[in-house]
């Protein structure tokens, strides 16, 4: 029963999401004006604007001007529902499954929000990074890495706050490696090859699920947005040198890939 509440929840959040990712890129308010067709600019009644619902009765276009309405839109509200669902099905009805379903539900905004405009919000970013690491004062992060690192360089840190610690190394180290690459390849081909976004979100990530798993995510993000994006350019007959690859929606994907099997990746790993 809670896991399907859950679904519900996620399926009212992902019809939030949709909204973020439509405005917040473009520097506009999701508060006002209320829910309208982007295209005739009627605005939507209640009864249009039910998660999956509406879109399914309507048929996927506006009841005003008969326009198509984005698949986006359902899409987002399904798998962000799934997503609530599994976490709270798999972890059970607790913070943890909190923590797991805003990660998810920031994650979802993100890899839409690149994959449509290129852009990534600061409020899901920064604001992501900020909520995840007042997480870790509760559900702590199952890592270890920074007290290794500090025990490496001859130091000890107090028991207590190592949960802190964990998600804000796990933010600040793996923003610092991608930095640096896309710094370095500033430099060598005097052209931006990362935005500063990319840097942001990783970050974010790492507060939320720590360093180990946010080094994951930076691994599957760039083998998968190198071969897909490649494939995809070489299909299209695109420019490789100037076409912009959405990598946030490469990182956000495997965030979510991690969020969801990361332990098991890592155990398949080990065993090799």
């Amino acid at each position: 029963m809670e896991a399907i509440l859950a679904v519900l929840f996620g399926l009212i959040i992902g019809s939030f999401l949709n909204v973020c990712i439509h405005r917040w890129p473009r520097n506009r308010s999701v508060v006002k004006p209320r829910s309208h067709c982007v295209r005739c600019r009627k605005f939507i009644p209640w009864y249009d604007n039910i998660p999956v619902v509406s879109y399914l009765l309507l048929r996927g276009r506006c009841r005003y001007c008969k326009r198509s309405i984005s698949l986006r839109y359902p899409l987002v509200e399904v798998t962000t529902g799934l997503l609530f669902g599994f976490f709270v099905w798999t972890v059970g009805p607790n913070a943890s499954a909190i923590k797991m379903c805003v990660f998810s539900a920031i994650m979802m905004g993100l890899i839409f929000s690149d994959l449509e405009t290129r852009l990534l919000p600061d409020q899901l970013t920064l604001g992501g990074m900020v909520i995840g690491f007042a997480f870790s004062f509760f559900v702590p992060v199952h890592s270890h890495d920074m007290a290794a690192i500090f025990w490496i360089l001859g130091k000890e840190i107090p028991q207590r706050w190592q949960p802190e610690l964990e998600s804000a190394g796990g933010a600040l180290l793996p923003a610092f490696f991608l930095y640096g690459g896309g710094w370095l390849y500033e430099k060598i081909r005097h052209q931006e090859g990362l935005g500063l976004g990319d840097v942001k979100l990783i970050a974010m990530v790492g507060s939320f699920l720590g360093l180990e798993y946010a080094l994951l995510t930076l691994i599957l993000g760039s083998v998968s947005g190198s071969i897909l994006g490649f494939g995809y350019i070489k299909l299209t007959g695109k420019d490789p040198s100037s076409y912009p690859l959405p990598f946030g929606t490469f990182l956000g994907a495997a965030a979510l890939a991690v969020a969801l099997v990361g332990k098991r990746m890592l155990g398949w790993y080990s065993g090799l």
